[in-house]
């Protein structure tokens, strides 16, 4: 006896291409808004200074124009992007340019003066903020506001600026208590260029309140290329110091790093980016899954007990003109039919007020007045303007 194997049929479980794109939408739609929004700090950051004060750069905010012009006067220029370097550098027949002395440490800064005050060469410190430049060049203290002018006049002693003219200098106000300084382009009194000589040694120190003279697209304005080449080819060589953020560690090898510099320098971008996902991911989980689905409550709540609780939370929000409006609209509601209005048409004065008139002997005005009028000033009258609207009710039903 032989029996035949009945055909089984299976049912997959397996979600169909719809419900996976379904249930995928929202993660593929914040991929391609993270995606577009790292495209769009892309770009923005591909707007920023490239080479800016370089003097290998062409770049507009670069400054390879000063260089090759000081090269054309028989002065070398030299980058260094280290402080063992720029400290090495240092000596009497060499200029070292500090050209964002603000990003170095406090320890950095110390380090840097300590190697140059002696040295019998100059320093000159491009746009140096109050961070750096009481510790590269003390006695000198910025000012919290800076120049409203970009273009000043010397109107000081030293010859480099008589013979520059006026320049580009604008920027970052400074003062000082060394006597034998030289303070040159004023902006309301304070300097924005200073000379200050070296106690021992014979060189000196220049302080620029901006890096404007030096930018290529600038060079060529007022008297900016002359006061550049005087200030940098004072010497036959020049160092020009890049400061990095990643040159954190000093020739002594032992200063101590805080959290923040052991963060990589991109790490405020990450930041914000995560930062932005996160959003994105917040606001795709709050969504709704569709339209809003009435539900039969568990119990039955008598329209007393829901009249009085927002009631209660009007009267705690202080909402006497929601509390008013809200009467008033049941009351139109309810009128309209007795008095023949469409209800469409209840919350018209000119339709609502003309058939009132019509079934009672009362003033027009004080219908208006009652039904569509300000709100009350206080709860008494929010109280009295309830009870007026239950009379008008009362009155119209049994007309």
């Amino acid at each position: 006896m032989t029996t035949e194997a009945t055909p089984t049929t299976t049912t997959s479980t397996a979600p169909a291409g719809r419900q996976v794109w379904t249930r995928a939408r929202g993660v593929a739609l914040a991929v391609v808004v993270l995606l577009a929004a790292a495209v769009a700090m892309a770009a923005v950051r591909s707007t920023a200074r490239h080479g800016e004060l370089d003097p290998r750069s062409a770049d507009p905010y670069g400054s390879r124009a000063v260089a090759q012009l000081l090269a054309e006067r028989g002065v070398s220029t030299r980058v260094v992007t280290s402080l063992g370097a720029a400290r090495s550098a240092a000596g009497p027949d060499t200029t070292l340019l500090v050209a964002v002395p603000d990003r170095l440490t406090h320890r950095q800064q110390t380090e840097l003066h300590s190697a140059t005050a002696t040295s019998g060469g100059r320093t000159i410190l491009v746009a140096a903020g109050s961070w750096s430049v009481e510790r590269l060049a003390p006695g000198v203290a910025a000012d919290p506001a800076t120049s409203g002018e970009d273009t000043l006049a010397p109107n000081c002693a030293l010859p480099e600026a008589r013979r520059a003219g006026t320049a580009d200098t604008g920027g970052i106000r400074y003062t000082t208590t060394h006597l034998d300084a030289d303070s040159c382009y004023p902006s309301e009194r304070l300097a924005t260029l200073l000379r200050i000589p070296a106690a021992s040694g014979g060189g000196d120190a220049v302080v620029l309140g901006a890096p404007d003279i030096l930018y290529n697209d600038r060079l060529d304005e007022q008297g900016n290329a002359s006061l550049a080449l005087q200030l940098l080819g004072s010497r036959p060589h020049l160092v020009w110091y890049l400061p990095s953020l990643s040159d954190t560690v000093t020739t002594d090898g032992d200063e101590r790093k805080n959290f923040l510099d052991l963060l990589p320098s991109g790490w405020l971008w990450a930041t914000l980016q995560l930062f932005i996902a996160a959003a994105l991911a917040a606001f795709w989980r709050a969504r709704r899954f569709g339209p809003l689905v009435p539900e039969n409550l568990p119990v039955a709540i008598r329209a007393s007990e829901t009249a009085e609780g927002r009631a209660r939370l009007y009267r705690k929000a202080h909402a006497r003109d929601r509390a008013a409006a809200a009467l008033r609209a049941g009351t139109r509601t309810r009128l309209a039919p007795l008095v023949g209005v469409p209800v469409a048409q209840a919350h018209a004065p000119e339709a609502l007020l003309l058939a009132l008139s019509a079934h009672l002997s009362g003033d027009g005005q004080t219908l208006h007045s009652l039904l569509f009028g300000p709100p009350p000033g206080d709860d008494a009258a929010l109280i009295a303007l309830t009870d007026q609207l239950d009379a008008l009710e009362r009155e119209v039903r049994r007309s």
